[in-house]
């Protein structure tokens, strides 16, 4: 014979389970993609695609970091060196090359360009840097977010969480132009 509850019983039995569901840390994963040797940190979220870089146009009189236009599936997308931004050198177009498409909600049909790939990575499995510390550090790039280190197959690697939001405000990032 079935056990009978009653409807109120049942409703706040679930209630209790959703409480304590939510109250457990979801993995905090992030997307983990290289260039110019520094690793970066991308919330799932704010990347709304990847994918191989596909061909550039340029644009004349124009940084020397914004790398052209690119057409994705009928969109136009304007394409940033991420690693020429950063005042580093700039990305070489290999085979493992990506273009990371910023999410549409930042309004901006934007991409980074970035050496590779690397796959999705756990902010549980590293350890948080004290602020200042690790890749960058610069006070005043307000898009460097957090910096992690974890244990890797080479040894202890550094990593730098990349503020998309912040980045796409900035009039650095925004005025291509010379």
């Amino acid at each position: 014979m079935a056990k009978e509850i009653s409807l109120r019983v049942f409703n706040q039995r679930l209630a209790e389970r959703l409480r304590v569901a939510q109250a457990e840390a979801a993995p905090a994963s992030r997307l983990g993609v290289e260039t110019a040797g520094a690793r970066w940190l991308l919330r799932l979220e704010d990347a709304g695609e990847v994918l191989p870089v596909p061909r550039l146009w340029s644009v004349p009189l124009t940084q020397p970091w914004f790398l052209g236009i690119a057409n994705i599936r009928g969109n136009l997308a304007s394409v940033v060196d991420f690693s020429a931004f950063m005042g580093g050198q700039p990305t070489p177009l290999t085979p493992e090359s990506r273009l990371v498409l910023l999410a549409e909600r930042f309004r901006a049909a934007s991409a980074l360009v970035v050496s590779r790939l690397l796959g999705l990575k756990y902010l549980q499995q590293m350890t948080p840097l004290a602020t200042g510390t690790g890749a960058g550090g610069a006070s005043d790039w307000p898009w460097l977010g957090p910096a992690y280190r974890d244990q890797g197959d080479g040894g202890v690697r550094e990593w730098r969480e990349l503020d998309i939001a912040a980045l796409t405000t900035q009039e650095s990032f925004l005025q291509v132009g010379l």
